[in-house]
């Protein structure tokens, strides 16, 4: 049968997984009585939150085609799930809302899919709402794309559903069928406790079937193919994978670094070489197992890698601890199988003198640490302590040097600085007009340089500005959703670095350096959150038998300070009169105690605390 390989792309919460419920459900890929809300949101973490954060691919025939859809996230933070879903299609439903109209995600997904070279269905969602602008966000669309063709869909009702899966095969062109050596692109990944890391592929050309002896380029690892398949919803088993086909491959893969997503797979054949697969596992194990290798007779294809394979640039950094330092291997282990899932993360091991061993983390942004972590601690069942969030900055040293910092203990003394620059974003902020001054106002004071203001129809204005991503990545897209009343919808992209004037901030407490908490901050903001912090923290910090004093430091100056007081017993409480001395000597003796304690004490901080200079 044909094939035509699509994904849905269009802003958060536009009716994605919706679309493709009413798909699965016309094309009977998955019988009514299993049928749900959002059925591809396969995570608990996705129903909860209502978003999709995964790309999810399925295979359903329809008229005697092959459909393979690859549902797609629509927050910002995951766009790097939307850049690799659009390598391995040929075309994409650009899905938009008729109510919201053209938002901010909407226009960086289109660019995405047009750099691609896909074709693009435009689609108008809930025509079926009473205050849906039908025409509005018609004539948007007409001048984004220079055509008239767009398809009015109610993807709750299934209104116009068939239709647009009409157009999506007289559209979509057939997958190219190009030579007949193996190309395969991995586009995804998944952690299987008893096959193993399984990559998600598009085959390009070629096929692949159970038996073959198969290379990932870039890791230069070599297999033996267990199983092929593909998506229906669940993992089906086939005999073979041919041009065009999206499914799976096992090759009970072991370390979970052998997969990288991007990557290209080639077939290889008659000449001596090691296959290094994993004998069949009853439950995997990533370490303490050794590997055995089999001799097969194999020689590499003349394939030529598939473009657009890149490395992840992640924007924000943390270091995650576990709460109980026996679980290090553990949380070592569930990262592992975490990047293998998603491979915007990145990680390296870390030691803290608060809080132990750990890892230095990077994530696309803050919603992306956040599931992060939700998923360390339930999917992994793993206590967590995660330290403030940084950005990357470049340190242009006296010397000539530059260096990159993720964490604030690697920045050098001083002396040796010549600049410290910092990555400024291009923002662009869609909104209803009765908001622009709030959002002004809120940009202005997160150092923002306002770029543009353009009006593309009576209720809806998109603003540019350019704002440093330390200011972003905290409290900004909360701040935004709040003054706008949730109309406001924001998309960011890397411009450049900048120099500013920033300095480190300590936290010391009873005159030790707690590295956890310290932070690049802009000069001028170093006094009020030196004192925000130490105000918090002597909120939480327990108090102790002798006095626990909290002191934000910067530039080897005291900026600011706060006092524990000590849990005082009263000595004098049995002396019923007598001489004053006698209460002096217990006073005395008392206060002598409570200075030797204070020199050997040891103030335990709790996990409150390091979560709470976050908020």
């Amino acid at each position: 049968m044909d094939k035509r390989n699509f994904c849905i792309i269009a802003h958060i919460d536009h009716g994605k997984s919706t679309l493709a419920d009413r798909m699965l459900e016309i094309t009977e890929t998955i019988p009514r009585r299993l049928m749900r809300e959002q059925v591809l949101d396969r995570m608990e973490l996705e129903r909860e939150h209502g978003i999709t954060i995964k790309a999810h691919p399925i295979k359903m025939e329809y008229k005697g085609f092959i459909l393979n859809l690859i549902d797609t996230p629509g927050h910002v933070d995951f766009s790097y799930e939307v850049t690799r879903s659009l390598a391995a299609c040929e075309g994409v439903i650009l899905l938009v809302d008729a109510v919201q109209g053209v938002q901010a995600q909407t226009m960086s997904n289109l660019y995405m899919a047009l750099d691609a070279g896909l074709i693009i269905i435009p689609v108008i969602n809930k025509i079926d709402l009473p205050n849906a602008h039908i025409e509005d966000v018609r004539r948007e669309l007409i001048d984004l794309l220079d055509s008239d063709e767009i398809l009015l869909v109610s993807a709750k009702n299934g209104w116009g559903v068939e239709e647009l899966m009409g157009r999506i095969i007289e559209k979509i062109p057939s997958p190219r069928r190009e030579g007949s050596l193996l190309q395969a692109l991995i586009f995804d990944s998944y952690y299987d406790e008893y096959r193993g890391a399984i990559p998600y592929i598009r085959v390009m050309c070629g096929s692949i079937r159970a038996g073959d002896i198969v290379q990932f380029f870039r890791g230069g690892k070599t297999f033996e193919v267990q199983e092929v398949g593909y998506f229906s919803p669940d993992r089906t088993k086939s005999e073979v994978l041919e041009s065009g086909d999206v499914g799976y491959i096992i090759c009970n893969i072991r370390d979970a670094k052998d997969v990288k997503v991007g990557d290209t797979i080639m077939k290889m054949q008659s000449a001596k070489c090691k296959v290094q697969n994993a004998p069949p596992l009853t439950a995997f194990r990533s370490r303490g197992t050794k590997r055995k290798t089999q001799k097969a007779k194999i020689e590499i294809q003349n394939v030529e890698p598939l473009p657009g394979y890149r490395e992840v640039t992640p924007y924000v950094y943390a270091g995650v601890y576990p709460a109980d330092g026996e679980d290090y291997d553990s949380l070592k282990e569930a990262l592992e199988k975490l990047v293998l899932a998603d491979s915007s993360l990145v990680y390296e091991p870390e030691v803290s003198s608060a809080l132990g061993f750990g890892f230095r983390c990077g994530f696309l942004g803050m919603l992306h640490k956040k599931i992060i972590e939700e998923r360390l601690e339930r999917e992994m069942g793993i206590s967590i302590v995660t330290t403030s969030p940084n950005i990357r900055y470049r340190i242009v040293l006296r010397n000539g040097g530059i260096i990159w910092i993720e964490n604030p203990g690697q920045l050098p003394k001083p002396t040796e600085i010549e600049n410290i620059e910092e990555p400024i974003v291009r923002a662009k902020i869609f909104t209803p007009p009765e908001y622009i001054g709030k959002i002004l106002e809120l940009c202005e004071g997160k150092r923002g340089i306002q770029r543009s203001i353009l009006y593309h129809r009576e209720n809806m204005v998109e603003i540019e500005y350019e704002i440093p991503l330390s200011e972003i990545i905290f409290d900004f897209y909360d701040n935004l959703k709040s003054i706008s009343q949730g109309f406001a919808s924001l998309n960011y992209e890397f411009l450049e670095y900048k120099p500013g004037d920033f300095v480190k901030l300590d936290i010391l407490v009873n005159g030790k350096q707690v590295d956890a908490f310290s932070n690049i901050v802009s000069k001028e903001r170093a006094y009020h959150e030196g004192v925000r912090l130490t105000r918090r923290l002597k909120e939480i910090v327990p108090r102790q038998l002798f006095e626990v004093v909290i002191q934000a430091s910067s530039n080897g100056r005291i900026i600011a300070k706060s006092r524990v007081a000590p849990i005082r017993k009263d000595v004098t409480a049995k002396c019923y009169g007598g001489d004053i001395t006698r209460k002096r000597k217990l006073l005395e003796r008392q206060k002598e105690g409570k200075k030797k304690m204070k020199r050997i004490g040891m103030v335990e901080i709790p996990k409150e605390a390091f979560l709470a200079v976050r908020e």
